[in-house]
C-alpha cells in the first residue's frame, strides 16, 4: 500500500506515537511519501532513520498515493484539501492536537486504526467543498474549502455591510462584522461558535452565519447546496478579508464573491464505530447529562 504522511512539526511528547505509526507501516511493507518540509523536521530527530520518498505539492502526490495520513489536528487535515484537490485520494486524520474533531483518530488508537486500514475494514465520506469565484486573482490556482469561506473586516472596528443573493435573489444586507458561509463539515467549526446550527454530513446545505450581526433580528439560514450565493462587501475600509478555511486573502469594496458547490468532494476515511454522532457528543460534550 502506498501511504503519504501529511504534517506540520510534532511536539516531543508526541514523537513516540508517530514513530510507532512509521513502524507498524514499514513492518506492513508500506511504500511512504512524506511531505517534504515535514520530512525535513523528523530528520532532525536522531531517533528517526527511515526511508521515505518526499512530495511537496498535489502535483507529485496524484497518482501516487492510496491514502493521505493527516498526522496533526484540524487544522492540519484542512490544509490536505490542498494537496489532495480532485484526486479522490481519501485522507485519515491522526490527532496529535487538541479537540480533533475530524481528525478523529486519538494517538492511543493509532495503532488500531492503522490495522483496520491496511485490512480494508474502512469506508469513506464524502464531504461537499465550497468553490469560490470572482474576477480577483486571489487564493492562486485553488480556490476550494472543506469547512468555510468568511468575509471579514480587516482592521477597523467599524461594521461592514454584505450584499448576499442566492440565485440571483436578493436574500439581505448583513451589517456585521462578517460572514460564514459553510459545509455541513464547517457547522461544527466556525459557524457553531457564532451560533449556527450542527448539520450532520451529506445534508447537501450550505449555512449562511453572520458574524455580531447588528440587528438582533438576523438569524444562520439553512439553503440547498445546489444553489450559488453572490456577496458583495462595502464599508469604510479600503480593504476586507476573505478566508478559505485558514487561507487568508484581501479583497477591494465591491468585488463580488460567488460560491457554489465543488464538482468534487473530499474523502474523509471513517474506522468503524466513528460515526458523526458519536463524535459530537465526545468532543463537544454534546448532550452531556448526568441523568444519561
Amino acid at each position: 500500500m502506498k501511504l503519504a504522511l501529511f504534517g506540520k512539526s510534532i511536539r516531543k511528547e508526541y514523537y513516540p506515537y508517530l514513530l510507532q505509526l512509521i513502524n507498524k507501516l514499514e513492518e506492513n511493507g508500506c511504500d511512504l511519501l512524506v511531505y517534504k518540509p515535514f520530512l525535513e523536521n523528523l530528520r532532525k530527530n536522531k531517533d528517526f532513520n527511515y526511508e521515505a520518498t518526499p512530495f511537496c505539492n498535489h502535483s507529485e502526490l496524484k497518482g501516487k498515493a492510496d491514502m493521505v495520513f493527516s498526522i496533526g489536528g484540524d487544522g492540519t487535515l484542512l490544509d490536505t484539501v490542498s494537496l489532495v484537490r480532485d484526486s479522490g485520494i481519501p485522507v485519515l486524520g491522526i490527532n496529535l492536537g487538541r479537540l480533533g474533531f475530524l481528525s478523529s483518530i486519538s494517538r492511543d488508537d493509532i495503532i488500531p486504526a492503522v490495522e483496520k486500514v491496511l485490512k480494508g475494514e474502512y469506508t469513506l465520506e464524502p464531504r461537499t467543498l465550497l468553490s469560490l469565484s470572482s474576477d480577483a486573482d486571489i487564493f492562486g490556482d485553488f480556490h476550494c474549502a472543506l469547512n468555510d469561506i468568511t468575509v471579514t473586516r480587516k482592521e477597523s472596528m467599524a461594521l461592514i455591510v454584505i450584499h448576499v443573493y442566492v440565485d440571483g435573489v436578493f436574500l439581505n444586507s448583513y451589517w456585521a462584522d462578517g460572514l460564514i458561509v459553510a459545509t455541513p463539515t464547517g457547522s461544527t467549526a466556525y459557524s457553531l461558535s457564532s451560533g449556527g446550527p450542527i448539520v450532520s454530513p451529506g445534508s447537501e446545505n450550505i449555512l449562511i452565519t453572520p458574524l455580531a450581526p447588528h440587528n438582533l433580528t438576523i438569524r444562520p439560514i439553512v439553503i440547498s447546496d445546489k444553489s450559488e450565493i453572490s456577496i458583495r462587501v462595502e464599508g469604510r475600509d479600503s480593504e476586507y478579508l476573505v478566508s478559505l478555511d485558514s487561507k487568508t486573502d484581501v479583497i477591494e469594496p465591491g468585488l463580488e464573491l460567488r460560491i457554489r458547490r465543488a464538482d468534487f468532494s473530499f474523502n474523509l476515511v471513517k474506522i468503524e464505530h466513528k460515526d458523526f454522532f458519536t463524535t459530537i457528543r465526545d468532543k463537544l460534550k454534546w448532550g452531556l447529562d448526568v441523568r444519561n
